[in-house]
């Protein structure tokens, strides 16, 4: 079962009379074949699997154990199950990932098709070295993610500048009781003119007709900008419109992160014709003028070629991504990696 299913030999005590953590020893001493196993001597440096080479890889890094970095190169066409895993590799040095994947004969190297990854420069590199034939296409996903962070950015902005307001707000409101107070008549019998101020009187910040203040409105408002307005509750709808009358540069901002995300959402677009529609979205940029978004389109535009290369196989980095996620889920499980020899070898197993 161990063999078969990222489970610890503790999660089976509630299903068996057994000790998880003795049947978990007797597994790795006598029942698996780790004590036999032929890649033992190099597996933290080095993994590789031949046999699961396809046309469309992947390429993403991730963490094993204490923070130390290993490069997973994985086959979509497995689908995160078992032949997924085409190669782990420890570290992310360029140099070190080419000579391990250099194992792999030439045919081999000239049959993948495409390799999807995220803007990583070394990845890029060792792609272009040991894959030549093979289209790179950056994913989608770290393409819109570039632009939401960029519109949080000018959220987060707006945030501080709200909270710097209502500081001064609270300091003369403050003043202005302070001063009250000074002019107030001596005789406190006296019930002529307005009711004097509270010493102690509360500011009370402005209310949206949502019930919200300014801030609650902008913090609040962080959900509803990652989706799409179709996608949006009544409420989510409501603080929408606060939020764009009360701040036109954040529809601004969302407007660039929607249409950007329309352009990758659309069925019937092509290489070419989303290439049109990148420039329109570029002008956009231009007009809006803002050092975040600016920075954004420049990225996108120095790699725009594998960027529009998703429009090819429509392919993503989601199948990585996905077996990162069991990775660390396994991990997890485990309570941390102990024996990263033995890690691995179960990662081979069930993934390999």
């Amino acid at each position: 079962m161990l063999d078969k299913y990222p489970i610890t030999g503790r999660s089976l005590e509630r299903f068996y009379p057994i000790q998880g953590d003795q049947f978990e020893r007797a597994y790795k001493q006598h029942l698996s074949g780790f004590t036999v196993w032929a890649e033992a001597s190099h597996a933290q440096e080095w993994l590789l699997f031949p046999e699961n080479m396809g046309p469309h890889l992947s390429i993403d890094e991730t963490s094993l154990s204490r923070g130390e970095l290993y490069t997973i190169i994985s086959n979509k066409e497995a689908h995160g199950g078992k032949g997924t895993i085409v190669a782990i590799i420890k570290g992310t040095k360029i140099e070190d990932v080419v000579n391990v994947l250099k194992k792999l004969s030439t045919l081999e190297r000239l049959s993948v098709k495409e390799v999807t990854m995220d803007f990583s420069d070394s990845m890029q590199a060792i792609v272009e070295t040991i894959f030549p034939k093979a289209m790179i296409t950056l994913d989608r996903f770290h393409v819109q993610q570039l632009c939401s962070n960029a519109m949080q950015e000018v959220r987060v902005r707006i945030v501080r500048e709200a909270r710097k307001a209502e500081i001064q707000y609270r300091e003369d409101h403050a003043f202005k009781l302070q001063r009250r107070l000074a002019h107030r008549k001596k005789d406190k019998t006296d019930k002529r003119g307005r009711k004097p101020n509270r010493k102690n009187e509360a500011y009370k910040p402005e209310r949206l007709e949502n019930g919200d203040t300014v801030i609650e409105l902008l913090t609040r408002s962080r959900y509803l900008l990652m989706t799409s307005s179709d996608n949006w509750t009544d409420s989510q709808k409501i603080r929408a419109k606060l939020l764009f009358e009360r701040f036109p540069e954040m529809e601004t901002a969302y407007g660039l992160t929607h249409s950007l995300r329309m352009i990758f959402s659309n069925k019937e677009a092509t290489k070419e014709s989303a290439a049109e529609s990148l420039k329109k979205w570029y002008n956009k940029v231009t007009d809006y003028d803002n050092d975040a978004f600016n920075t954004v389109s420049a990225t996108i535009y120095q790699r725009e070629d594998e960027v529009l290369n998703y429009f090819v196989y429509r392919s993503t980095n989601a199948s990585a991504e996905s077996l990162n996620a069991k990775i660390k889920s396994f991990r997890a499980q485990l309570r941390g990696v102990i024996d990263v020899n033995f890690f691995l070898y179960r990662l081979s197993l069930l993934y390999a």
